[in-house]
């Protein structure tokens, strides 16, 4: 996200189907300053994309909006908020539904087996009425809250067949128009409308639950925190203070079995850290003293002091909680083609139930009336669009959750659906297939005079590449008393730096630079960088303006499973590349050591773009895999960005998608989870539509003629509640495959 907008999430109340998320986004989406509005029905949440100058009063303004359509929005923090508010909800739906079912089942029963009794429909009166008007008053007053707007939802469709049922069945028992045949009894709805709460209620209550297991990825990631730590004030004392009230510079110590609070770097101490939460890594790290640790991880065995570095929002795991909800409010394609629907949805149900009552009016003979009130309140019930509206944002709630737990940040909806279409892989070597943790194994000076190494150690501390750094601290121990200043330093972008120093001109990096400055070479510096290249060794050349003084072997250790990494992908049938800055001796020896056939040396980042743009070219889908930062040309380039996140440094904004651990094999499960998450979608989706273009058709009474099938409009509200089950019960599948 562009960092000229700021995004906020904000907890949503009373929204309960496709069209009352539309109609969310659509109002906040045409206040000032808001560039985007998305909801997320399965966590109740709306993410917000708005300019800096609106954020004054953004909570009060959004508020306003989403009041003015009839729902509410939740003060405070958004997971905390949420989660409290779904436990209230769904305590009050349960104890409503109890209720409902002990006063529906005599109106049933009534309705079954004692219709004919004197004062039935009495009783079932009796028993009805608080059902419909005490237990079900939400769904009237949803409905009187859109009708006043002009609008309709799933509360309208609801209220209208009650309604119609109930007041038909009032009119008829105190004024019998239509009676039963034979008997003289009247014709009433009384169960019909109680079962149709009764079920409603009980759906609601069982999606609320299913929901919130959905959603529980980030409530998980949020109570990794722990509540309360222990910080070092004064020599020997401590002192137990809430973990919101660190400040950076604070020494913490967390004892074994405790979590760690915030981002820091370990003072004092070593102990084994499981940061299986963070990174989904399964073996924990060893930390000792200058090693980082991060808030949520746990310490496994000896005691540790560390300094809070990170506090608040600023962590890693506040990181990680605010990238996984704003992707779960994202919304892939395929959803905003649903949302378009689901604008026209309910008025469409609602004109369809009234022609339906209209035609069998009209030509159903002496049980028209009889038989058109039961089509309309059937497809009232039936057309509900609660699978709809939960198809896309239930499966991709669950998937972004997952991931996040294994240690892939996922930015948006968009990019998860892209992944499963890759069928090319560009890896970048270095931070990527290696650890990017380079270190420096010989330096081999020209006749073994070494006196230019103060300049060599200067000119690399000034750098920002890992090869400089790798350099400079190889020679931390030089003694530089006397060297001369290094003046008007120069970086050369994917080649190295040069300076002048004592009136002579230094050069440090890859042998084209030499070349570019017709640099002499020895022989004997030769031969040492041939048998560095020979090692999968880097080779960084040191020169001044006429000869090379000196070459420097670096090793960059192969990850452990990068190896396994290509033969994953390759084994889905995605090519695998491989681009480096290096020259094509060490390019060719860990191209080797990985498994890669296809890989190019000496590219930098905008041959590296263009060679992405060639691929594309070709027909393929291409996944960029860098660190995000030094491949930001490339990575935008790609169909897919994926870094490779480096601690607390962690460049989430730089790439679609982010892998905390920096394991190149979790790419191949990005993609596989993919897969399965839009094999799910389509199936919720399948379902949706299906349910909805077999159901209505049906209520309507279209099988009347061919075998005398009415639908009853309980059997419509359970068929509606099971719709919405099966949809997030499907999604929750996600959570369980590997």
């Amino acid at each position: 996200m562009s960092q000229h907008y700021i995004c906020k999430t904000f907890p949503v109340l009373h929204m309960h189907c496709a069209s009352c998320a539309k109609r969310v986004e659509d109002a906040v989406g045409r206040l000032p300053g808001v560039t985007r509005a998305s909801v997320n029905l399965a966590a109740s949440s709306l993410t917000v994309v708005f300019e800096p100058w609106a954020l004054s009063g953004i909570r009060d303004t959004v508020g306003t909006a989403v009041r003015a359509q009839g729902y509410d929005l939740l003060a405070g923090d958004c997971v905390g908020a949420v989660d409290e508010n779904d436990a209230r909800e769904s305590d009050l739906l349960r104890r409503r539904t109890v209720r409902a079912v002990l006063l529906s089942l005599p109106t049933v029963i009534a309705g079954m087996f004692f219709m004919h009794a004197p004062y039935a429909a009495y009783l079932m009166w009796a028993c009805s009425t608080p059902v419909v008007f005490i237990l079900g008053r939400d769904f009237f007053a949803g409905a009187w809250a859109q009708w006043r707007r002009r609008s309709a939802n799933m509360d309208t469709l609801v209220a209208m067949s009650v309604a119609s049922a109930y007041l038909f069945s009032v009119f008829n028992t105190l004024f019998p128009v239509l009676r039963t045949e034979g008997d003289g009894y009247p014709h009433v709805y009384f169960e019909t409308a109680s079962v149709i709460i009764t079920f409603i209620l009980l759906g609601r209550w069982l999606e609320r639950k299913a929901r919130r297991r959905a959603a529980m990825s980030v409530k998980r990631l949020a109570g990794l925190q722990p509540a309360a730590v222990t910080v070092v004030r004064g020599f020997g004392k401590y002192a137990e203070i809430p973990v919101g009230s660190i400040a950076a510079g604070d020494i913490v110590l967390v004892k074994p079995g405790g979590k760690i609070a915030v981002d820091g770097v370990v003072v004092a101490g070593h102990s084994y850290v499981d940061e299986s939460m963070l990174n989904g890594e399964p073996l924990p790290a060893l930390k000792r003293k200058g090693d980082k640790v991060f808030a949520g991880t746990i310490n496994m065995k000896g005691s540790l002091h560390y300094e809070a570095e990170k506090t608040g929002e600023d962590t890693l795991l506040a990181q990680i909680i605010r990238a996984v909800r704003d992707a779960q409010g994202s919304k892939a394609p395929v959803q905003k083609r649903v949302d378009r629907i689901a604008a026209v949805f309910v008025p469409a149900v609602i004109a369809v139930a009234v022609l339906a009552f209209a035609a069998w009016l009209l030509f159903g003979g002496t049980d028209g009336l009889v038989h058109g009130l039961t089509a309309m309140v059937a497809v009232l019930i039936v057309a509900c669009p609660c699978a709809l509206g939960l198809a896309t944002p239930a499966a991709l709630t669950v998937s972004i959750g997952k991931a996040a737990e294994h240690g892939i940040l996922v930015k948006d909806a968009e990019s998860l659906e892209t992944a499963r279409k890759v069928n090319a892989v560009v890896f970048d070597k270095t931070g990527t297939l290696t650890r990017g943790k380079p270190t420096v194994v010989a330096i081999k000076w020209l006749h073994g005079d070494d006196g230019a190494a103060p300049v060599l150690r200067d000119l690399e501390r000034r750098s920002e590449h890992p090869l400089a750094a790798a350099v400079a601290r190889h020679l931390d121990g030089v003694d530089d008393s006397d060297a001369p200043p290094t003046e008007h330093f120069e970086s050369i972008t994917g080649k190295g730096v040069k300076g002048i120093a004592g009136g002579k001109t230094y050069l440090a990096g890859s042998f084209r630079l030499m070349e570019e400055h017709r640099i002499g070479i020895d022989e004997s510096l030769l031969a040492a960088a041939a048998s560095a290249y020979g090692q999968a060794q880097i080779v960084v050349w040191f020169a001044d303006g006429e000869k090379a003084l000196a070459v420097i072997a670096v090793a960059d250790e192969i990850k452990p499973t990068s190896r396994e990494a290509v033969r994953l992908l390759e084994s889905r049938h995605i090519a695998c590349y491989m681009l480096t800055g290096d020259n094509r001796h060490t390019a060719k020896a860990v191209a080797e050591q990985v498994g890669i056939a296809r890989y190019y040396a000496d590219m930098m980042p905008h041959r590296k773009s263009e060679f992405i743009k060639y691929l594309q070219s070709c027909g393929h889908v291409v996944a960029m895999v860098g660190d995000g930062i030094n491949d930001s040309i490339p990575l935008a380039q790609a169909d897919l960005s994926i870094a490779m996140g480096q601690g607390s440094d962690i460049a989430m904004d730089a790439a679609q998608m982010t892998v905390v651990s920096s394991d190149p094999a979790k790419v191949s499960e990005a993609i596989a989870l993919s897969a399965r998450t839009v094999a799910v979608i389509r199936q919720n989706l399948f379902w949706a539509f299906v349910y909805n273009l077999v159901g209505i058709p049906v209520a309507a009474g279209i099988l009347y003629s061919v075998n005398g099938f009415m639908l009853n409009p309980m059997i419509a509200g359970g068929a509606m509640a099971l719709s919405s089950l099966c949809v997030v019960g499907n999604s929750l599948r996600l959570r369980w495959t590997k």
